[in-house]
């Protein structure tokens, strides 16, 4: 097949686009710089995913359509999310429809459940995004929904959030505390169960969507999952570092977080300091069910798989100019004083 990864740069994108090239496909990565080590046989095309002239090119002779292309919430910046995020995925779907695409995998985002009103969230649980990203996913699903019915074949994609090789962001903060043997913190008793993903996983779980004809919405997650403070402690004895897990009060940290995030003195987004001491997972029956799909790693599993590649791979981390956030490391701001005091 003819495959187009908006975001092939990027750390999920990157991957997928690795993933679709050993299954024999052609694959075009759309994306504002190319990868570091991009593969060899991609047609790479830069551009802006807000550059209507310059999505359309990208879609011209493409079958499927994999839209990763996001500006996440570690930017801060409201009208970049929203410009990148909806208006971006307005362009593609457009130019997916003007050019006959076949069809289109939307990469959503649970955070579009912001805290959620129900346990498992499911297909059709009432999406309540509570901070800029959240909503200008749930939006974007929505524009997905005017293109379905306009004759396009659009399934959405909720992963949680993503583990794997290779996968930063803010977890690079926590590789490193536990690398120095720091303690790290988790809200409140860290006894709120939370599901991730691995990346692998999340991959296998899009291609086979993409296989299947008709649109859809699939939340995807580990089936083997337990609390945050289970899967700290986990990394942490694997580790061997003399990390511990140690609790620190859940409202006034998050209190004092939104504080320092709007001062711009931490890394962390509203989404993180809001949802991370809460309980949040996926049914995820309809992927098992109707794309015959099984997750292969559990929370532990990811997380420390994440762990591993980062030590393996921490000089190239350090000295990287990747623009993904995902894929690099952030500066800790005030939270690399605060975690000398647990």
């Amino acid at each position: 097949m003819r495959c187009l990864v908006t975001g092939g740069s990027g750390f999920f994108g990157h991957l997928l686009v690795e993933r679709l090239l050993a299954r024999g496909d052609h694959v075009r990565n759309f994306d504002l710089t190319a990868a570091d080590d991009e593969f060899e046989g991609v047609d790479f095309l830069d551009g802006d995913i807000r550059d209507m002239a310059a999505v359309r090119r990208a879609c011209e002779d493409i079958d499927i359509v994999y839209h990763n292309v996001a500006q996440q919430p570690i930017s801060k910046d409201p009208e970049l999310m929203r410009t990148v995020n909806l208006d971006g995925t307005r362009n593609l779907l457009s130019a997916a429809l003007a050019c006959g695409v076949g069809k289109v995998i939307f990469t959503s985002s649970t955070a579009i459940f912001g805290i959620p009103s129900e346990l498992p969230i499911r297909r059709g649980t009432p999406p309540t995004p509570c901070e800029p990203y959240g909503r200008t996913k749930i939006a974007s699903e929505a524009v997905c929904r005017e293109y379905i019915a306009r004759g396009l074949d659009v399934t959405m994609i909720r992963p949680r959030t993503i583990l794997g090789h290779g996968r930063l962001g803010i977890f690079q903060m926590l590789f490193e505390w536990i690398r120095e043997g720091r303690n790290v913190p988790v809200m409140g008793r860290g006894d709120n169960r939370f599901q991730f993903v691995h990346a692998h996983d999340l991959a296998d779980a899009t291609i086979l969507a993409a296989e299947r004809p008709g649109p859809q919405v699939y939340n995807i997650g580990t089936d083997r999952f337990g609390t945050m403070r289970e899967v700290l402690e986990a990394v942490c004895h694997h580790a061997g570092t003399g990390s511990q897990v140690r609790c620190v009060p859940d409202a006034p940290v998050r209190w004092l977080m939104a504080g320092a995030s709007r001062l711009g003195l931490s890394p962390l987004a509203a989404y993180h300091y809001m949802a991370y001491g809460k309980p949040n997972y996926f049914d995820i029956s309809e992927a098992v069910n109707e794309l015959g799909w099984h997750p292969a790693y559990s929370n532990e599993e990811a997380m420390i798989a994440s762990y591993d590649w980062y030590l393996k791979n921490r000089d190239d981390v350090l000295n990287s100019k990747w623009a993904s956030p995902h894929k690099s490391a952030v500066k800790q701001g005030i939270l690399r004083l605060a975690v000398r005091f647990l």
